[in-house]
C-alpha cells in the first residue's frame, strides 16, 4: 500500500508529492526537475511504478529502484497506454506511436510508429547482458505491420534489419545480448534471425512455447510432445530433444540450476537442463575462454560439445588465445591445424622469453595467423615489412605458390630469381603441369614450344588460340594440320573450324562448326562460301538447340528453314504461346488442328477461357473446350458451346451429374445453376425439398412453375403442421390461400384463439363466426352464451347453428338468450326436416313457425296432392288455386292434357295452358285457347309461330314453304317474297334456288319496280354463293344491270358468255372482261393461254418463274428487239449464278447486237473467260472460238451502229483481238510443230494485261516460254509472276519493280487481280524454278532484242516511235515478208503464215482450219496463197 502527501503553495497542483509504502515506511519525493505543478499521480503496474503529469512534462518511476524520469510531454487529453512488462523501461502508447522511456534518463530512448501493442509483438533489450568492448547495447524489435518486423538500435537511433515474412507473425523476443531474434507466425514455425549475418533460419515446426533461458543464450521450446533445447544457438541444427507429456508452462533458474516446468494432467514436472552447457555460454559471452575450455574438458565429445569447441576455438582465435585455440583444434582433430599452432606458439614463448610483452605481437606470428586464415597477401605483405623477403619467398615455396614467389622475387630483385624460374618449370614439368609450363613459355615469348607443351597436355585449344594470334606461326602447315587434327580428336571442332577459316579452308571448317555445334559460324560462312547450305544449316541448328533445351531460340531457325511443323513443336515446348499461333495461322487446318488443343490447355490454366476456346475450337476439340469450361464453373459459357457440338440428352447428362455432385458437397446454389441451365428444374426442387431448404424451393416453384405454387405451399403446410411446426405450417397455408386448412389445423390442436385470429384476418367476412361457432359449440351451454355474447356474435352463432343443421344448440341457444327467434329456427327446422323426406314432421314444424303456405308447397313439391289440399284448406285457403296448378303440371308431365287444361281452367289460368300448348309444340291447341280466351294475343301468336317455323330447319322451311304457296295462292305476293326469302340452306340446295328463284319470279311480276331491284339484288348475290352464276346474271339481264351480270360470269369463269354480253349489250364493258381475263390466266400459271393475249406478259411471266428456255423460245418468235431483251436478261442471270460459258452460248445463238445497255454484260463474259482456270489448253479452242465469234459479231454490228469508233468500240476490237490470239494459242497447242506459234502468242499478250489477269498472263508466258527452251524469257515473266503473286497478298503493286520492262509496250499500271489466279501447288513450283534457274551463272536477265534494238515481241520502237503491225499468226512485230490482207491493218508474217498453213495441211487439224475460215471473214478473204477448207 501507498500513501501520496503533496507539499507545495497550491491545493489543487502541489509542486512536490511524497510517495510512502504504507508495509516497508520507505518514501519517495516527487518532483519536476523544471518546476512545472504536479497534476496527477497514479501507482500502476502492480504497484511498482509511478506516473504523473504536469502541463509540460510526463514523471516515470520505478517505486522499487527508486529511479525516477521526467521526459517532455504534450498532453494528449489522457489517451496514453502504460505498459510496464519490462523493469528497464517504459513502453507509452498514443494514437500509433510507441515511446520507450529509460527508468532513470530524462531524455525518451524512441519512438516509432507501429500499430501493434501487444507485449508479445515488441521486445526491448537494455544492457542486460554486458559484453566486452561494448559499453552500451540499447535494441528493440517490433512490428511495422503483420508481416514485417523492423530492428532498431536505440542509441543511435537507425533502423538495423528489416525481416518481411510470409505468415502473420503473433511472437516476437531478442535475446539479452541483442544479436539474435526468435520469432514465430501463425503456422507455429519458429525462426532465428541473426542481426550481424541478416540470414533467416527456420529452427522447429508446430512451436507451442518457446523462451530465451534467463542469463544466457540457451533456447528452450516445445515441438507436440518434444521439449527441444538450443544449448549453442550459433549452430541451430545443433538440437537436443527430449520427450514430455504435458504443456511446458515456464522457466525457473536459481540455486545453480535451470528447470522447465511441464503441467502433466494435475501435476506440474521439472525438467533439470544441463547447467554446465549453459555455464559454458555464459563463460563465452564474458570473454573468458579459458573457463570455457577448461568445462569443456570434463564433457564428452557429443554433437553439441563439438559444436562448442568450434565456437570457442573461432573466438579463441580472434582473441589471440592461441593456447586455448590449439586446445580446440587438437579435440576437433584437427591436426594439421594444431600442429601449426604449436610451432607458433614455440615461437611467440620463445620471443616472448627473450624479448619479453606478448610473443603474439610477433611478425612471424602474425604471419602465421594470417597463413592460417589463408589469407596469403597479409602474411607477405608482414614478412616484407620487416623485409624478410626470404621468408615470404620460402612461404609460397612451400606452398607451391610459384607465380607469387616469383612475383614476390622480381619485386625485390632477389638474386635467385632466374634459379627459381627454372626451378619453377622443372617443378611443372616433373609434375606434369605441361598446360601451366606451355603459360610460362608462352609468357616468354616461345610460342612453339608453348604449342609444343599445349598439345603434350591435350590442350590443343590453348594451341590454336596461339596460332591464332600468330600470323607467322600460320604459316607452317604442318603445324596448322598437328594442332587441327588434335582439335578434332579432342572434338574441340569449333576451335578447328576457326583455324580451318583463317587458313581458307571453308569446307573443312563447315564441317568443323557442324560437328562441333557452332551453327552460327557455320550459317554466317555458308552465306559467304555454300548459300546453298544456308537452309539445311538453320534446321540443324533449330534441332541442337532443342537438344539443349533451349527452345526459344531453335523457333527462328527453323522458321528460316520452313520447317513449320518443328517450329510449331519448338514455340510449345519454350512456352512461346503467342508466337505458336502465330506460326499455328499460317498453316493448313490439317498441320494446325494437332496443335491448338496444346495451347488451348495452356491458356485454360491460365484461365483465359475466350481465347482457349477459340483455340479448341480452331482444333476440332470443342469437347475439350465444354470440359474446359466445366472444370472451371463456368456452366453457362459450357453449355452454350455444348448446345453446339453434343446431342441434348448427352449434355443433360453432364450437367446433371456435375450438379449431383455439388449437392453432396454442399453447394446446392451451383447445383441449383447447373438444374436450371439444362432446363430440370424439378430437380433443383426436389434437391432444396430433399435439405429442407423451402424458400429456395419456393422461389423456383415460383419461377418455372407459377401454376404450381398453391398447391407447394400446400404440400410444404402439410408436412410442417405433421412435424408439428405449427408457425410455418401456417405461413404456407396462407400462401396457397388456405386459411381453411389453417383454421383446421389450430383447431385439431386445440388453439381455438388462433384460429379465430387466423380467420378473422384472412377468411372475409364470416369465417370467423363460423370459427366463433365451433369454438363455442365445442364449449356449450352457458359458457358459450358468454363467449358470444363477448364476441358480439349470439345472432349469428345462432343463424350458423341453423344453417348447419345444428338444430339442438340453436333451439338451446334461443332458449338461453334469444326467445324472439324460436319460430325462425323452427321454420328453418322445417325445411330441413323436407329435405330429409320427413314431411309430416315437417308439416308440424311449419305450422309451429306460422308458416302453413310452406307446408302446402312442400306437399304440392311432392305431388301429394290430397295432403297439400287438405292443409290449405284448414290453415291457408288462399293457397288451393296453387295446388291446383301444381296438379296440372303434374298432368303435362303425363302427357295428360286435357286433364291439365280442365285444372287450370278450374285455376282460372288459361295463360298457363296457352304456354303449356305452346312447349309442346301443339300450336292448334294454342291458337284454339288462345282464340277462345285471349283473342287480342293471336296475330302475335300467329307470327311467332312463323318464326319457330324458320327455326326448326328442313321441317321448319317446309312449313315455311307452304306457308308461301298459301299467301301466293291468296294473291298475297309481297308476303309470300318475303316468306319465300326466309327459306335458308337446310341441306336441300334445289329447295333454297327454287324459292329465290320464285321470288325473284313474283317480284318481276307482280311487285313494283323498285321493290323487284330489291329483291334480284339480294337474290343475285345468294344464288353466286352457291355456285349458280347463270341463274344469277340471267335475273341481273331480266331488269338491265349488265355490269353484275358481267360480274357473274366472270366469277363463275365463263369467259365466252361475258364477252358475249359485253359486246352485244355494252361493248364498253370489253376492255374490262379482256383485263380480268389476263389477271385470271396470270395468277393461274396458264403461260401458254396467255401469250395468244399479251406477249409481253407472258414472258414477263416466265421470267419470274424461271422457264428461261420457254421465254427465249417464245421472244425468238417475235421481233429482234424484244428477243434481246430476254437474251439480255437470261445472260445476267447465268452470269450471277457462275454460268459464263452458257451467257455466251446464248449470244453465239442468237448474235451481239450493238446495244450500249448490253456492252457490261459483254465485258463480263470477255472477264469470266480470261480469268477462268484451265483455258490454257487445245480443248478450251471451241470455248475461245465462241467468245471470238461473238466478239467480233458485236464488232461488225458496232461498225453500222452510231457505237463506230467510240472507245466502246475501239474496246470490244481489242477484245476481239485478244479472243483471236487465245483461239489461236489453243489451235496451235494441239500441234506439236506449232508450240513456238503457241509460246509466241502466249508473249504477246502480255501487252494486254490492262485487259486480262496480269498474274495469269505472266505466268502462262512463262511456262510457254520454258517449255520452248527460252529460260532468260521465261525467268522474267515467271519473276514477274512471282511479284504479282506477292503484290495480290499485299493488295499494291506499288512495290513492283518495272525495270525489266523498260521500252516495251507491256504496260506498267495493270488492275490488280482480286485473287490468286494460279494454285497455291503451281506458284511453289515456279518459285522453285525461279530460285534454281536464279543460281544459273549463265541466265541473262534480260528480254530478247530483234534487228530494231528492242524487245522482240514489241510492236513499238521506242528509239523512233514506230509502231509495227502484229501478225495475226504470231502477234509478233511484222518486220519483213509481210503478208498483207483485203482489210487494213490486218497482215501475218510469211514464214510464221506459212508454217501455220504447213501445219495444216500435214495435220488437217479442224481447229486450225476453222482459225483460217474466221481470219477470211475477219479479213475480208485469204491472200493469194489458195487453201481449201474441206
Amino acid at each position: 500500500m501507498w500513501d501520496l502527501a503533496s507539499l507545495g503553495s497550491s491545493d489543487s497542483s502541489p509542486a512536490k508529492v511524497i510517495v510512502k509504502n504504507l508495509s516497508s515506511g520507505t518514501r519517495v519525493v516527487l518532483k519536476s526537475h523544471y518546476g512545472y505543478e504536479v497534476e496527477e499521480v497514479k501507482i500502476l503496474g502492480k504497484e511498482r511504478y509511478l506516473v504523473a503529469h504536469t502541463s509540460d512534462t510526463l514523471l516515470l518511476g520505478d517505486l522499487n529502484t527508486n529511479r525516477l524520469s521526467e521526459v517532455a510531454w504534450q498532453g494528449s487529453g489522457g489517451n496514453e497506454k502504460y505498459f510496464f512488462e519490462n523493469e528497464n523501461v517504459c513502453m507509452i502508447f498514443n494514437a500509433g506511436e510507441l515511446t520507450l522511456v529509460e527508468y532513470g534518463s530524462n531524455d525518451t530512448l524512441g519512438s516509432v510508429r507501429t500499430e501493434f501493442m501487444n507485449p508479445h509483438l515488441i521486445s526491448v533489450r537494455i544492457n542486460e547482458r554486458r559484453q566486452r568492448g561494448t559499453e552500451d547495447n540499447k535494441k528493440l524489435a517490433y512490428l511495422v505491420d503483420i508481416k514485417t518486423i523492423a530492428i532498431v538500435d536505440l542509441i543511435g537511433g537507425y533502423n538495423i534489419g528489416t525481416i518481411s515474412h510470409e505468415s502473420r507473425v503473433d511472437w516476437l523476443e531478442l535475446n539479452e545480448t541483442g544479436h539474435k531474434l526468435l520469432f514465430r507466425d501463425r503456422k507455429l514455425r519458429l525462426h532465428l534471425y541473426d542481426i550481424e549475418s541478416c540470414s533467416k533460419t527456420m529452427i522447429l515446426n508446430f512451436c507451442s512455447y518457446v523462451q530465451w533461458v534467463p542469463g544466457s543464450d540457451v533456447l528452450v521450446a516445445q515441438n507436440r510432445n518434444n521439449l527441444c533445447v538450443w544449448y549453442n544457438i550459433e549452430a541451430p541444427e545443433r538440437v537436443t530433444m527430449s520427450s514430455i507429456r504435458g504443456d511446458v508452462v515456464g522457466l525457473e533458474r536459481g540455486g545453480g540450476k535451470t528447470e522447465v516446468m511441464v503441467t502433466e494432467g494435475v501435476t506440474t514436472v521439472a525438467y533439470t537442463l544441463d547447467e554446465g552447457l549453459i555455464e559454458f555460454g555464459t563463460a563465452i559471452d564474458d570473454g573468458n575462454y579459458t573457463r570455457a575450455a577448461a568445462f569443456l574438458e570434463t564433457l564428452e565429445m557429443t554433437p553439441e560439445t563439438e559444436a562448442m569447441w568450434k565456437t570457442l576455438s573461432k573466438l579463441s582465435l580472434e582473441a589471440r588465445q592461441l593456447h586455448i585455440a590449439e586446445r580446440c583444434f587438437s579435440a576437433l582433430g584437427h591436426v594439421a591445424k594444431a600442429r601449426f599452432l604449436r610451432e607458433t606458439n614455440e615461437i611467440a614463448d620463445q620471443v616472448s622469453r627473450e624479448y619479453g610483452g606478448e610473443g603474439t605481437d610477433f611478425y612471424q606470428v602474425r604471419a602465421r595467423l594470417a597463413m592460417l586464415e589463408k589469407n596469403y597477401k597479409l602474411a607477405e605483405m608482414i614478412f616484407l615489412e620487416q623485409n624478410a623477403v626470404e621468408e615470404a619467398v620460402d612461404m609460397y615455396q612451400q606452398l607451391h605458390r610459384w607465380d607469387e614467389c616469383i612475383a614476390v622475387a622480381e619485386a625485390k630483385g632477389h638474386p635467385a630469381l632466374e634459379k627459381l624460374r627454372q626451378g619453377y618449370y622443372q617443378w611443372l614439368m616433373d609434375t606434369q603441369q605441361e598446360e601451366r609450363a606451355g603459360e610460362l613459355q608462352e609468357s616468354q615469348g616461345d610460342g612453339l614450344a608453348a604449342i609444343s607443351l599445349y598439345l603434350k597436355a591435350g590442350l590443343p585449344a590453348k594451341a590454336a588460340r596461339l596460332v591464332l594470334t600468330r600470323e607467322e606461326l600460320l604459316a607452317t602447315t604442318e603445324l596448322v594440320e598437328h594442332i587441327t587434327a588434335a582439335l578434332i580428336k579432342s572434338e574441340l571442332y569449333e576451335r578447328a573450324g576457326d583455324l580451318f577459316e583463317k587458313i581458307r579452308n571453308p569446307q573443312r571448317a563447315l564441317e568443323c562448326y557442324c560437328k562441333g555445334n557452332a551453327f552460327m559460324k557455320a550459317v554466317e560462312l555458308a552465306r559467304l562460301a555454300f548459300p546453298v547450305e544456308v537452309v539445311r544449316l538453320e534446321e540443324a541448328w533449330g534441332d541442337h538447340l532443342v537438344q539443349q533445351k533451349q527452345l526459344d531460340a531453335a523457333i527462328n531457325h527453323y522458321i528460316e528453314a520452313r520447317c513449320s511443323i518443328k517450329a510449331i513443336e519448338a514455340a510449345l515446348g519454350a512456352r512461346q504461346w503467342k508466337k505458336a499461333i502465330y506460326i499455328l495461322d499460317l498453316q493448313d487446318q490439317n498441320t494446325a488442328s494437332k496443335y491448338y488443343p496444346r495451347v488451348a490447355q495452356h491458356y485454360a490454366s491460365l484461365q483465359e477461357y475466350e481465347i482457349a476456346e477459340e483455340l479448341y475450337t480452331k482444333g476440332d476439340r470443342t469437347k475439350d473446350a465444354i470440359d474446359m469450361y466445366t472444370q472451371a464453373g463456368r456452366w453457362e459459357q459450357a453449355h452454350k458451346l455444348a448446345m453446339k457440338c453434343m446431342r441434348p440428352e448427352d449434355v443433360s447428362v453432364l450437367y446433371i451429374t456435375q450438379a449431383q455432385e455439388m449437392e453432396k458437397q454442399g453447394k446446392y446454389r451451383e447445383a441449383e445453376r447447373l438444374y436450371v441451365t439444362v432446363e430440370e428444374p424439378d430437380l433443383a426442387i426436389t434437391m432444396f425439398k430433399k435439405h429442407k431448404l423451402y424458400d429456395d424451393m419456393i422461389r423456383l416453384v415460383g419461377k418455372h412453375h407459377p401454376d404450381l405454387l398453391s398447391d407447394t405451399h400446400l404440400h410444404l403446410g402439410k408436412e410442417l403442421e405433421a412435424e408439428g411446426r405449427l408457425q410455418e405450417a401456417e405461413y404456407h397455408y396462407l400462401e396457397a390461400q388456405e386459411w381453411k386448412a389453417t383454421v383446421n389445423m389450430y383447431r385439431s390442436n386445440g388453439l381455438w384463439e388462433e384460429a379465430y385470429r387466423v380467420a378473422k384476418a384472412h377468411g372475409g367476412a364470416n369465417a370467423h363466426k363460423h370459427v366463433a361457432y365451433l369454438w363455442a359449440k365445442s364449449l356449450g351451454g352457458e359458457a358459450a352464451v358468454r363467449l358470444l355474447s363477448k364476441l358480439g356474435l349470439l345472432e349469428a352463432a345462432l343463424d350458423h347453428a341453423a344453417d348447419n343443421c345444428s338444430f339442438e344448440f340453436a333451439f338451446e341457444l334461443s332458449r338461453l338468450a334469444l326467445k324472439h327467434k324460436t319460430p325462425e329456427i323452427h321454420l328453418r327446422y322445417a325445411m330441413y326436416l323436407e329435405d330429409e323426406g320427413k314431411f309430416e314432421e315437417a308439416e308440424a314444424e311449419f305450422i309451429r313457425a306460422g308458416k302453413p303456405k310452406e307446408a302446402v308447397l312442400m306437399f304440392v313439391h311432392n305431388q301429394d296432392w290430397e295432403a297439400a289440399q287438405r292443409v290449405a284448406e284448414a290453415h291457408d285457403p288462399d293457397s288451393v288455386a296453387e295446388v291446383l296448378v301444381g296438379q296440372a303440371r303434374g298432368a303435362l308431365e303425363e302427357k295428360d292434357f286435357q286433364k291439365a287444361e280442365g285444372l287450370l281452367l278450374r285455376a282460372q289460368r288459361p295463360g298457363l295452358a296457352l304456354n303449356y300448348y305452346k312447349e309442346a309444340g301443339l300450336w292448334s291447341d294454342a291458337l284454339r285457347i288462345c282464340k277462345d280466351y285471349m283473342p287480342g294475343q293471336l296475330e302475335a301468336l300467329q307470327e311467332e309461330y312463323e318464326r319457330e317455323a324458320t327455326k326448326k330447319g328442313a321441317r321448319g322451311m317446309e312449313g315455311l314453304v307452304e306457308q308461301a304457296r298459301q299467301w301466293e295462292q291468296a294473291g298475297e305476293y309481297s308476303r309470300a317474297v318475303d316468306c319465300y326469302l326466309k327459306v335458308r340452306d337446310a341441306g336441300s340446295s334445289s329447295l333454297v334456288e327454287k324459292c329465290w328463284m320464285k321470288a325473284a319470279e313474283l317480284s318481276i311480276k307482280f311487285l313494283p319496280p323498285q321493290r323487284s331491284l330489291e329483291v334480284v339484288r339480294a337474290v343475285g348475290p345468294q344464288l353466286i354463293g352457291i355456285g349458280k352464276h347463270s341463274a344469277a346474271a340471267e335475273l341481273y339481264l331480266n331488269l338491265d344491270l349488265v355490269k353484275e351480270a358481267i360480274d357473274a360470269f366472270i366469277e363463275g369463269e365463263e369467259w365466252n358468255k361475258a364477252k358475249r354480253v359485253a359486246k352485244e349489250l355494252d361493248p364498253r364493258y370489253e376492255d374490262y372482261v379482256d383485263q380480268h381475263y389476263k389477271e385470271f390466266l396470270k395468277n393461274q400459271g396458264k403461260v401458254d393461254s396467255l401469250v395468244g393475249v399479251d406477249v409481253v406478259a407472258a414472258l414477263d411471266l416466265y421470267v419470274e418463274q424461271g422457264q428461261w428456255d420457254k421465254c427465249i423460245e417464245t421472244a425468238t418468235k417475235q421481233n429482234y428487239k424484244i428477243l434481246h431483251k430476254y437474251v439480255a436478261l437470261y445472260a445476267t442471270h447465268l452470269i450471277r449464278e457462275g454460268g459464263c460459258a452458257q451467257a455466251l452460248a446464248l449470244y453465239v445463238q442468237h448474235g451481239a447486237p450493238a446495244n450500249p445497255q448490253n456492252f457490261n454484260i459483254y465485258r463480263r463474259i470477255f472477264t469470266d473467260m480470261v480469268s477462268s482456270p484451265g483455258t490454257n489448253s487445245a480443248e478450251a479452242y471451241h470455248n475461245w472460238a465462241d467468245l471470238r465469234d461473238v466478239l467480233f459479231n458485236l464488232c461488225e454490228n458496232l461498225v453500222k451502229s452510231s457505237e463506230a469508233n467510240s472507245p466502246a468500240h475501239e474496246e470490244f476490237e481489242t477484245m476481239l483481238l485478244i479472243a483471236h490470239y487465245y483461239a489461236t494459242r489453243s489451235a496451235a497447242q494441239s500441234i506439236k510443230q506449232l508450240e513456238t506459234v503457241a509460246a509466241r502468242l502466249s508473249v504477246s499478250l502480255l501487252r494486254h494485261t490492262q485487259l486480262l489477269p496480269a498474274d495469269k498472263a505472266f505466268y502462262e508466258a512463262g511456262i510457254a516460254a520454258k517449255a520452248v527452251g527460252w529460260e532468260n524469257m521465261a525467268f522474267i515473266f515467271l519473276n514477274r509472276f512471282l511479284d504479282l503473286t506477292d503484290a495480290i497478298e499485299e493488295g499494291t503493286l506499288d512495290a513492283l519493280d518495272h525495270s525489266d520492262f523498260q521500252d516495251t509496250d507491256i504496260p506498267f499500271e495493270v488492275p490488280l487481280p482480286a485473287k490468286q489466279h494460279v494454285p497455291e501447288a503451281q506458284r511453289e513450283e515456279v518459285r522453285d524454278w525461279v530460285l534454281t534457274i536464279s543460281m544459273d551463272q549463265r541466265l541473262e536477265q534480260v528480254l530478247p532484242r530483234d534487228e530494231r534494238g528492242v524487245y522482240e515481241a514489241s510492236l513499238v520502237a521506242a528509239s523512233t516511235g514506230v509502231r509495227a503491225l502484229p501478225c495475226l499468226i504470231t502477234g509478233y512485230p511484222i518486220l519483213r515478208n509481210k503478208i498483207e490482207f483485203k482489210r487494213p491493218g490486218k497482215a501475218a508474217n510469211k514464214d510464221n503464215w506459212n508454217k501455220f498453213l504447213m501445219a495444216i495441211k500435214t495435220s488437217h487439224s479442224p481447229v486450225c482450219q476453222d482459225v483460217l475460215k474466221f481470219i477470211s471473214q475477219w479479213c475480208g478473204g485469204l491472200p493469194s496463197t489458195s487453201f481449201s477448207f474441206q
